[in-house]
């Protein structure tokens, strides 16, 4: 997939994360589907590194990298951010 690719699932991936991950977030709803585009990106970064994922193709496994990419930095940023 390209990067437009990426960034679509990653509002879909960070809508998930954020019902996987309920809570008040610091900077709301853009902001947490802002962190899961970029969450996906880095998602399908890594496997693409690592798992020698193919981001080309559309499938199951890189929709779970992506929500995995997003709720990582989810995560960390309820950790990081300021309340």
């Amino acid at each position: 997939m390209n990067w437009i690719s990426w960034a679509i699932f990653g509002v879909i991936a960070g809508a998930i994360a954020k019902a996987i991950m309920p809570g008040s977030d610091p900077g709301g709803f853009w902001v947490t589907m802002l962190i899961g585009i970029i969450g996906a990106v880095l998602g399908g970064w890594i496997s693409t590194l690592f798992l020698n994922y193919d981001p080309n193709n559309w499938s199951i496994g890189g929709f779970l990298v992506a929500i995995a990419g997003s709720l990582i930095l989810l995560f960390i940023y309820r950790k990081v951010a300021v309340r």
